[in-house]
């Protein structure tokens, strides 16, 4: 049987032109970048007028080794459309034409300016032991989680203890995917807090001038990429922000873009419901004013027996008794939606050695619980296999009518505490919060320095619905342990970290990357 790697390459894509055009997107719109990809300008974010277009988020149950499939349902979902004559473009996350390079250079750059400024002097007066700009790197490197710059010499800088993040969780990301055009993206780089001086005031990156330099390295990465799935739908592909860490969701400038140039928009959302989804409408759509037509809740037989207490080698036999006990997780997902004044769509994204029984358990729990459920075999039938799931988000959307815009879990006036309780207790059925002395310690810089007005951004274990990592199913009775509180300015959060939460991620005991090799010219391993 052929691996969707080798389907993927005997597929011909279409000449990027011939998609724009699809688009109605005008000569001068976009930048051919290569053959198959193109950059598209971000003043298309503004230029759907009074388009009828409608939103579709995707989203899933709480992931598992076995893997849930969201990107590819969101794929799936957007070939079924078109397949039913419906306009149709992606938005999606993913990193290519040098755009993670690019946020990796401009958050960069603010660090060495900041360190150049504590070495020429320190004019602002900046207390090196309160830096809080840590440099970023698209690696997972666990060694460099903590570090100490500037050794070497009173000539070689000022020596402190700093750190690396991952890209993916860099403010830059956050802030490149939440501006709504170049001069928004200035204003939040400005804002950007750096540290404290010895005063314990704040330092922005507008202080160290240093939002000129930083929006020039990002100019071209502030524009979408445009590309094509197997079957030749459109796709907006922008931004990486990690929903476990960061936000999770690609870039306001593509969403509007997509809404902008078809009747139907379709993005997805990071990790479970519980963290992208509820920081794509808590953070995205409050400062975006953006709304959906239709949730789409991904679930999968595999993980639902995970959930439900079978092992993973056991995941090929038929257990219906597994996929019952599982079937907490996936309610607790559709009552995390119904706190926005949603109902969703499930998926249920099939595999081969799914069995009729245990599709039917799903299908007959959603029909109790009055959610739509439809089958979507788009892994192995591309397009024409998501038809059913299609159909079920046109009926869905067209039945809403005039519902109420979605509410969003708290207000931005409430004490921060309580905002992150009322995440805490309505996504993760969580009993309480503890917050830590350096929680604390952080708390009363927030409040000090004004910034308790912020929504909270809570950096929290993707792999269940607690903080602690090896509780399947739904958990209860439970508290939540944040451990600091970080001030992200410029993208206009409060990052909660929870748990044993880090931002820069180590590679596992036998590395990916083992197995990739290149031979005769070809990249093997990544299948």
């Amino acid at each position: 049987m052929a691996t969707d790697v080798e389907i993927a390459r005997s597929v011909r894509p279409q000449p990027i032109a011939e998609i724009a055009g699809r688009l109605g997107l005008a000569d001068g719109a976009w930048l051919p970048f290569g053959g198959d990809v193109a950059k598209v300008d971000p003043a298309l974010a503004h230029a759907g007028g009074a388009r009828a277009s409608r939103l579709v988020l995707v989203s899933a149950i709480t992931p598992t080794a076995a893997g849930e499939g969201k990107t590819t349902t969101s794929i799936g979902l957007a070939d079924g459309l078109a397949k039913l004559g419906e306009s149709v473009c992606l938005a999606l996350r993913e990193h290519f034409t040098g755009d993670f390079h690019a946020v990796t250079s401009a958050h960069n750059l603010l660090a060495a300016m900041l360190d150049n400024h504590l070495y020429w002097g320190n004019r602002l007066g900046i207390d090196p032991r309160r830096v809080l700009w840590r440099r970023v790197l698209d690696m997972n490197d666990r060694a460099l989680r903590n570090v100490i710059v500037g050794l070497g010499g009173h000539r070689q800088g000022v020596p402190r203890e700093s750190g690396f993040d991952i890209t993916a969780a860099s403010e830059v990301m956050a802030m490149l995917c939440l501006a709504e055009d170049e001069e928004d993206l200035r204003a939040r780089i400005d804002r950007l807090l750096v540290g404290f001086s010895y005063d314990g005031e704040p330092v922005t990156a507008s202080s160290l001038g240093a939002a000129g330099s930083m929006l020039a390295l990002l100019q071209d990465a502030l524009w979408p990429n445009l590309v094509q799935t197997l079957e030749g739908v459109p796709a907006l592909v922008h931004g990486g922000p990690f929903a476990n860490i960061a936000h999770g969701c690609n870039s306001v400038v593509a969403t509007r873009a997509a809404l902008g140039l078809a009747d139907w928009a379709v993005t997805e959302a990071g990790f479970g419901f519980d963290l992208g989804a509820e920081k794509f409408f808590d953070i995205k759509c409050r400062s975006a004013g953006l709304d959906t037509a239709a949730v789409v809740l991904v679930a999968t037989v595999r993980a639902l027996k995970l959930h439900g207490g079978a092992k993973k080698s056991e995941l090929a036999t038929p257990d219906v008794g597994a996929v019952t006990r599982g079937l907490p997780n996936l309610e607790k997902h559709v009552e995390n939606i119904g706190h926005f004044g949603q109902t969703p769509v499930v998926a249920l994204n099939r595999f081969g050695n799914d069995a009729d029984e245990e599709i039917a358990v799903v299908r007959e729990r959603c029909a109790e619980l009055g959610v739509p459920f439809a089958v979507s075999d788009h892994h192995a039938r591309g397009g024409e296999g998501a038809v059913e799931l299609a159909r079920a988000v046109v009926e869905h959307a067209d039945g809403r009518g005039s519902d109420r815009p979605f509410q969003p879990l708290y207000s931005l006036d409430a004490r921060v505490e309580d905002k992150i309780l009322s995440v805490a207790r309505a996504m993760y059925g969580a009993a309480g919060i503890v917050l830590t002395a350096q929680a604390r310690r952080d708390l009363r810089d927030v409040e000090r320095h004004g910034y308790a007005g912020l929504p909270v951004c809570i950096a929290k274990t993707p792999a269940s619905l607690s903080d602690e990592p090896k509780l399947r199913g739904r958990p209860e009775g439970f508290e939540v342990t944040v451990c600091g509180i970080q001030i992200n300015a410029g993208a206009g959060f409060l990052v909660v970290l929870t748990g044993d939460i880090l931002r820069m991620p180590g590679l596992p005991r036998k590395p990916l990357a083992e197995a990739i090799d290149l031979r005769e010219g070809r990249i093997v391993g990544l299948e």
